[in-house]
């Protein structure tokens, strides 16, 4: 006797519980289809990643989840500081602009604000990882295990490897290999009367970010190429905190002394990387998954919300009867990407000081 679970069967599954998945399964149960977001959990305690641009205001309103996120325990975000090109400080103010401030975020707070709001919409969050999807006529199955969901469409949020959106046919294609070396510093290792705002810093090997966090905390980043991470060693804590030393601004915002703290460093993958084509037939990419930028851009989180929601009413109108929706979405993606490299171009272009490995890589790149 077979103990095979039996088939689940929705219009649409989501692989993928961060925010460009959650966004996609409440604009989907919305738009009345029937949704399960497959969340393979494990996340860690913290990761890099916690500042909202204000634009993501709308979005957020859209799915219902604004007040939740603007009553949460997260920090306002006034603006940024940026040291690029020249030692001194330049500043924007989020608040002359249209929208207000942004956010300093508890990610982990946030992801899971939005999951609940996915909840609330309808959609079916259920723990688990999509290992395989097959193609059959008419509609997909998609592995969970030893258990299977059949359903029209599939969402792949999975990040920029975009794991289930090659098994369709999709292509990623990546254009540098940036790394981010990151650190949540305690309350203790930051400076009193650190302003609201993120800063940023380039320095010979790359870049610097950091912003104050939920709690008194805050996050520091190091920005180079994952050759230098090697050849450097920017993965010791001793190594990457020396050159932490070694910058003007960021430093201090962090207290410092003769010895070197205690810091747990995470190195994530930060390239900027694109999927040709970002949907076909049954499906689409969000997020990261669709296209990843360098963190420069800080436009991380706004895309992850702002492709989930267009690729679900691409979905919805695919099923409606709109043969080339998801044809236009992914078209869309495309030249959203194409823009973004244009800006990445304009942006590092504004640094001629040093004469390093990582900014002469990205001269020759931008053909400066």
């Amino acid at each position: 006797m077979s103990t095979r679970a039996p088939e689940e069967v929705c219009d649409a599954v989501i692989a993928g519980g961060g925010p460009a998945g959650a966004a996609a399964a409440i604009a989907l149960s919305r738009h009345g289809a029937s949704v399960t977001l497959v969340d393979p959990g494990r996340a860690p305690r913290w990761k890099p990643g916690e500042s909202l641009s204000p634009r993501a205001g709308p979005l957020l309103a859209r799915l219902g989840a604004l007040e939740r996120v603007a009553d949460g325990s997260h920090r306002p975000c006034y603006g940024y500081q940026s040291a690029w090109g020249r030692s001194t400080l330049d500043e924007t103010d989020f608040l002359a602009g249209p929208h207000g401030p942004g956010w300093h975020l508890d990610r982990t707070l946030f992801d899971r604000t939005l999951a609940d709001a996915a909840r609330g919409a309808g959609a079916r969050v259920r723990a688990g990882r999509v290992s395989t999807v097959r193609r059959l006529p008419g509609h997909w199955r998609l592995a969970l295990g030893r258990e299977t969901i059949r359903a029209r469409y599939f969402i792949d949020a999975t990040g920029p490897g975009a794991r289930l959106a090659r098994l369709a046919g999709g292509t990623v294609t990546r254009t540098d290999r940036l790394v981010a070396i990151a650190a949540r510093l305690p309350r203790g290792a930051v400076r009193r009367g650190v302003p609201h705002t993120s800063l940023v810093e380039s320095t010979t090997h790359g870049w610097w970010y950091t912003a104050p966090l939920p709690g008194g905390h805050a996050v520091v980043m190091m920005m180079t190429d994952a050759d230098l991470v090697a050849e450097q060693a920017f993965h010791a804590p001793e190594r990457w905190w020396s050159a932490l030393m070694a910058t003007t601004h960021v430093r201090e915002r962090v207290v410092h002394g003769a010895a070197t703290p205690r810091v747990r460093l995470r190195v994530a993958r930060a390239a900027t990387s694109c999927t040709t084509a970002a949907a076909g037939p049954g499906w689409a990419a969000v997020g990261d998954a669709a296209t990843s930028s360098d963190p420069i851009a800080a436009r991380g989180i706004l895309t992850a919300l702002a492709t989930g929601i267009t690729a679900a009413d691409a979905v919805h109108a695919d099923a409606a009867g709109r043969p080339r929706a998801l044809e236009t979405y992914a078209e869309r993606v495309r030249m959203i990407h194409s823009e973004y490299l244009r800006a990445r171009t304009l942006c590092y272009r504004g640094e001629q000081r040093w004469d390093t490995p990582f900014w002469a890589r990205r001269r020759a790149e931008t053909g400066s």
